[in-house]
């Protein structure tokens, strides 16, 4: 029963693999966006831009996000769509918080991409220390067996051969 409830709340390996693409293809994105901005295009056409360039399953999204913008749609529903998924949720909020706000875009979305790229750089470290952790147990579960029977063994097959049993008549 256990197994079926975490084999169910298991994530697809697709959807993990785009969300692992869109972790860190998002500082790429951010940091293209600010260059676009900072180089006077409109925040549509930066996001156009990025979405073009990036591709994948954030491509995409950023794609909408900027035809939307250019049609006239309110921006902070807009972005807010992006706000479904945990690795686009910083940029949703980031941009709506900066439509709201006024702030310059282009600060909002450096601070983005440091944070996004800091993040990554945690997980993956993460990553790299649970495989070492991994890789003990089967080593351990070799081992051990060898250690029991060329170790162990022989001690307590010394010890029991010099200890005398008393005889019962």
């Amino acid at each position: 029963m256990t197994a079926a409830i975490i084999l169910a709340k298991r994530e697809p390996p697709e959807r993990a693999k785009d969300r692992l693409r869109l972790t860190t293809d998002l500082p790429f994105a951010a940091d293209l966006m600010v260059a676009c901005l900072q180089g006077g295009q409109p925040v549509s056409e930066a996001t156009a831009i990025a979405g073009t360039t990036v591709g994948g399953p954030l491509g995409e999204r950023l794609t909408w996000v900027s035809g939307q913008l250019r049609l006239g749609a309110d921006p902070d529903p807009t972005w807010a769509s992006l706000g479904d998924d945990r690795a686009t949720k910083q940029l949703a909020r980031a941009m709506v918080r900066a439509a709201q706000s006024g702030a310059p875009v282009a600060d909002v979305l450096s601070r983005l991409a440091d944070d996004a790229r800091a993040a990554s750089h945690a997980a993956a470290m993460a990553r790299a220390r649970r495989v070492g952790v991994m890789a003990v147990a089967p080593l351990g579960l070799c081992f051990l067996p060898a250690f029991v029977l060329l170790g162990i063994i022989p001690v307590i097959a010394g010890l029991a051969s010099s200890i005398v049993l008393p005889m019962f008549p």
